[in-house]
């Protein structure tokens, strides 16, 4: 790889770094190219994609990033980064790395970096296991209903009682 090749990976993924909203590190050593593939296909998917590239790249690409910084101490090994572009995608990538780490041990979480915080391994893994949006959503809203339910009721049950007496 030239100088020139080297900046534009740095710039490329600096620019990754800033627009995306969150980043996950991976360490996929062991892992089959077929493997590789799988966990590629299914990041596309969902909206992430995974980079690969020497750490000391990926060093001198975190460096400007505002509150990424962090991340810079994570650069060790064979450490895949792994992008997700909004918020909303984030849980979905988090989960979609956590369900491929149960399947094939050699893929492991290191750390993850969304919303300018740093999450441990298990803060993944914690995010991965959140059920989506949608359900979250419906729980929120039949926990918003309930109430008013168990309210209706209780009236037309005190309704009734004055309708016999």
């Amino acid at each position: 790889m030239n100088r020139q090749q080297k900046e534009s990976v740095v710039e490329l993924l600096h620019t990754n770094f800033v627009t995306h909203k969150g980043a996950f590190f991976v360490d996929y050593c062991g892992l089959t190219v077929v493997e590789m593939q799988q966990l590629r296909k299914q990041l596309r998917e969902k909206g992430g994609t995974l980079k690969v590239a020497k750490m000391r790249l990926v060093r001198k690409a975190l460096s400007g990033v505002i509150g990424a910084e962090s991340l810079a101490s994570y650069c060790k090994n064979q450490v895949g980064v792994v992008f997700a572009r909004d918020d909303e995608e984030a849980p979905g990538i988090a989960k979609i790395l956590g369900d491929f780490s149960k399947k094939n041990q050699s893929l492991s979480l290191v750390v993850g970096y969304m919303d300018s915080e740093l999450l441990d391994a298990s803060a993944v893994i914690r995010i991965a296991s959140l059920p989506s949006k949608e359900v979250l959503l419906a729980r929120l809203c039949g926990a918003l209903k309930a109430p008013l339910s168990q309210l209706l009721v209780i009236l037309e049950e005190v309704k009734k009682q004055k309708q016999e007496a």
